[in-house]
């Protein structure tokens, strides 16, 4: 039987916590949202953001298109979650697919398809609509929880971990250590992961330690150059590329190509250590964009096939990002995995390099 000093201490600890969770609940049109989400994206000074660790857009058209028809229907839309910085700015905890695919829509960059109850709008772009439907999708309310800047940084974590830990965007490569095992995959986890190298040129944000996103990294390192310059692409996303890649791997990966891909992977991250002043990051103490990595390492693989001896000079990426261009094909702003906004990344990395 619980005593009642046991209870008392149970109370006080709820009312204790309970005080950490500063947080209050918003409403923004579909309209504003958006604006603060687009305005100075490009310079990454949005008032609402994406944060790099979720800048892959996974979501596919038909997932995207469901979404616009649920508010254009009226129906109840998931809460929003985000969290306050010191600058005022709103960081998407939870809610990044949403608000980047109602972005895509108002930019008319996505036609609706295999919608089953307003099947009259497939086919159809936002410019299409009505300008009567268009305001009324504007004017849309959408929810939020916010998390102020007041919040402890624990309290801030523990919501990322507990929010994230149901994203398919962070659980992927836990699913396939347990679904596509073989020899690929053990060369990935036992291999190359355990450089100590990676660790420290790739630190993890908080939301994404101990989800395996290095072997991620690894992955996707290597199957861009794998497929370099003509990428695959699905309609379900660079994740089920990722899958299929796994697959084939461990079925034909044997002790030549494993010798080949170790001397690969050893190149790159030890020219990456020498001439990156970051590592991976795109600036000092921060995590890293999983878009960045692939740019980057990439980018190394193929400019030391050019030329091994390319300069190893310290490098600042951080002048490379004032490059609107450049900016914009690792923003994550959505469509970020299309053959050619990979293959432009890669280039543009291994061409800075080359022409140093």
């Amino acid at each position: 039987m619980i005593t009642e000093e046991k209870l008392q201490r149970i109370e006080e600890q709820i009312i204790e916590e309970k005080k950490a969770v500063d947080f209050d609940t918003r409403e923004f049109t579909v309209e504003f949202l958006v604006g603060k989400y687009l305005k100075d994206l490009e310079t990454d000074e949005n008032d609402i953001f994406v944060p790099d660790y979720q800048r892959d857009f996974v979501w596919d058209e038909i997932r995207q298109s469901k979404l616009i028809e649920s508010i254009t229907l009226g129906l109840p839309i998931p809460i929003v979650f985000m969290a306050e910085d010191s600058n005022g700015r709103l960081e998407i905890v939870d809610g990044s697919q949403r608000i980047r695919t109602l972005a895509a829509f108002l930019e008319d960059d996505l036609t609706l398809k295999a919608l089953d109850r307003l099947t009259e709008l497939n086919e159809l772009k936002y410019s299409d609509l009505p300008k009567s439907r268009q305001k009324k999708i504007n004017n849309t309310p959408i929810r939020m929880i916010v998390l102020s800047e007041a919040a402890t940084e624990e309290v801030r974590n523990d919501l990322f971990e507990r929010i994230n830990r149901g994203s398919d965007l962070l659980r992927n490569m836990e699913k396939r250590k347990g679904i596509y095992q073989g020899p690929f995959n053990g060369f990935i986890y036992n291999n190359c992961a355990k450089n100590d190298l990676l660790k420290k040129l790739a630190p993890l944000s908080k939301s994404v330690k101990n989800r395996q996103e290095h072997e991620e990294l690894i992955l996707r390192f290597f199957l861009l150059i794998d497929d370099y310059p003509r990428f695959k692409t699905h309609s379900r996303g660079i994740g089920v590329v990722l899958d299929e890649y796994m697959d084939k791997k461990n079925n034909s990966f044997d002790a030549n190509e494993q010798k080949i891909k170790s001397a690969q992977y050893e190149r790159m991250i030890k020219f990456v250590n020498d001439a990156f002043v970051n590592g991976f990051a795109k600036r000092a103490d921060q995590g890293v964009s999983r878009i960045f990595v692939e740019a980057l390492s990439a980018g190394v693989h193929f400019a030391l096939e050019e030329n091994p001896n390319i300069s190893r000079d310290k490098i600042d990426p951080g002048v490379w990002l004032k490059d609107k261009d450049f900016k914009l094909l690792i923003s994550g702003k959505h469509r970020t995995h299309t053959p050619e906004k990979i293959r432009q990344r890669i280039d543009y990395v291994k061409d800075k390099l080359i022409n140093r």
